[in-house]
């Protein structure tokens, strides 16, 4: 009888470790039909792109290391990509969604999307990368909570908003393309829409958002407009600051808060005002003339309409320089791991390489182009991803040809030559970098690096020199994955580049982006292991040179 209970037991207990060895984490499933809709943001009908027949599309809810698998089906006339700003797709950069990466999903087709939040909390968003198909909609916010077993530096809220507020134009994305491709620049927008509305702010407006007094709640807000920075503010109440992209923040308090194209941050609200309607208020910043949406949030049996009185934004952009100087990363909070977010000390490790990008604009054949050290970057009919994997990168695109120094000419600043061509940068598998953008324009620019997050040590007016090292946070710079570069400034971020695969650095401005202001890092494994990179998916989709080739030899776990 022992004899029989031992056996029993062992067995038990082997499949119980087997159970916990290979154990996945949980799935989210999501199936999108991706079509065509008349909606009328700012009052002018248009066509919209709508998910699921939503816009902005269905919000991603999920926790730290989620799969994440998304079936998109393309009812769209034209080829579609999506993009998933901020989620690092830890050795996976086939499914970063971008035309460098991947291959569209053709017209009445569809594809799947795999891919894990891993090691990941904060607040994000996707948006189509094809054409200018994000100025037709087709966003969604992101949101990532942390495991249940790692503590959280605020209270849990009483409920959990997304807030995706941009600039818009009433031109269609087609004719707005049409400019842009006829050497054009597309102009001032129309107007900002907070969640695909603008709000007529005359009291007669639906709440988007009900609160009970005493409680607090939690509004992520992303920036996901097309040319503009924004500043958010709400009447008579304050605004906590607690994540930016994936970064639990020292708790700061605004009245205000400047959000760059791209940009996403966490603030806490507390409904202890008295119980009426107030406006959520969204307007432009650095320009001449200033576009303001509405939204009303109502207190539950509140009686009273919003003032009409709206809370003004700041001016000029020392303030929001000064702003962003105040954001600092929480070094005693937990991150999605269990430790510390301090406990990496970034400021303690020697720079591998310093890469010094100057953005500039000019005419190329009579059209205009944006450029990164000059060269303006053009996506190839080959994905520069599939080119490598395949071998025949030598046929598609060459490495380098911009250089890690660039100086314009002295007085002509922007009218250097400009070469038009796919713009990629052969990195090194775990170098630590400092990559200095240099704004010589007139306004403010904005810029995301897919695959990693970064450190954002400074900011400041005038050039970058070695001197300007003296200046940087080495100590507390939020870790994230956007920045923005004043006029007639410069920006500095510091990352590893330790997320083997191709990943984009890329102008959050639209317009820009479409005409070559980003680039592309290549950070290949040494070792082509599964370790450091996953092969690339049985379902990728193939096109141009690589689509008739035999498949490479797959990596293995050596």
């Amino acid at each position: 009888m022992n004899n029989r209970l031992g056996c029993v037991l062992a067995i038990l207990l082997a499949i119980t470790c087997n159970i916990s060895v290979n154990g996945e984490d949980p799935y989210l499933f999501h199936e999108w039909k991706v079509t065509y809709g008349t909606l009328s943001p700012l009052g002018v009908p248009q066509k919209i792109i709508l998910i699921n027949g939503q816009f902005p599309g269905p919000r991603i809810n999920g926790t730290s290391n989620n799969n994440v698998v998304v079936n998109v089906f393309n009812q769209l006339d034209e080829p579609l990509l999506f993009t998933w700003s901020g989620i690092q797709q830890r050795k996976n950069s086939w499914q970063e969604g971008t035309l460098g990466n991947n291959c569209p999903i053709p017209p009445g087709t569809n594809f799947t999307y795999r891919f894990q939040v891993k090691d990941q909390i904060g607040s994000y968003y996707y948006y189509p990368t094809t054409s200018m198909h994000r100025a037709a909609g087709g966003f969604g916010g992101i949101s990532v909570l942390s495991r249940a077993l790692i503590p959280v530096p605020f209270e849990t809220p009483e409920a959990d908003h997304m807030v995706l507020v941009g600039d818009w134009y009433t031109k269609s994305h087609t004719e707005l393309k049409r400019l842009l491709d006829s050497g054009r620049a597309l102009g001032r927008p129309q107007g900002v829409v907070i969640n695909g509305k603008s709000g007529k702010g005359d009291g007669k407006d639906e709440p988007m958002f009900t609160v009970t007094p005493g409680k607090t709640y939690r509004f992520r807000i992303c920036n996901v407009g097309l040319k503009d920075s924004i500043n958010v503010r709400m009447q008579g109440h304050t605004l906590k600051l607690v994540e930016i992209e994936g970064s639990h923040t020292v708790q700061n308090v605004y009245e205000s808060l400047d959000i760059h194209l791209g940009q996403c941050f966490s603030v806490l609200v507390t409904a202890n005002q008295e119980p009426k309607d107030y406006f959520l208020v969204a307007s432009t910043r650095f320009t001449k003339d200033s576009h303001v949406a509405t939204t009303t949030i109502r207190y539950a049996n509140g009686k009273g309409p919003a003032s009409p009185e709206l809370p003004k934004a700041p001016e000029g952009w020392a303030w929001s320089l000064n702003q962003f100087r105040s954001f600092r990363w929480n070094l005693t909070a937990s991150a999605a791991r269990p430790n510390p977010q301090g406990s990496y000390h970034y400021g303690q490790i020697n720079i591998t390489r310093t890469i010094k990008l100057v953005t500039s604009a000019g005419q190329v054949d009579g059209k205009l182009r944006y450029a990164l050290n000059g060269v303006s970057h053009v996506d190839p009919t080959t994905p520069i991803k599939l080119a490598e994997y395949y071998g025949a990168g030598d046929k598609v695109f060459k490495y380098d040809l911009i250089k890690d120094e660039y100086e314009p000419s002295p007085g002509q600043a922007g009218q250097d030559k400009i070469t038009v061509a796919p713009n990629v940068v052969n990195a090194t598998y775990r170098n630590f970098v400092e990559i200095v953008i240099e704004n010589h324009g007139k306004s403010v620019q904005s810029w995301h690096l897919s695959g990693h997050s970064f450190f954002a040590v400074g900011i400041e007016p005038g050039r970058w020199t070695p001197e300007k090292r003296r200046n940087y946070n080495l100590l507390d710079a939020v870790s994230r994955n956007t920045i923005q570069v004043y006029p007639k400034s410069f920006a500095v971020i510091m990352t590893t580049l330790d997320n083997a695969g191709l990943w984009n650095l890329r102008s959050n401005s639209l317009e820009r982006n479409y005409l070559g202001h980003q680039l592309y890092f290549s950070v290949l494994s040494p070792n082509k292991s599964i370790k450091d990179e996953y092969n690339m998916p049985d379902n990728d989709l193939l096109c141009g040179i690589v689509k008739d080739m035999p498949k490479p030899t797959p990596y293995k776990a050596n």
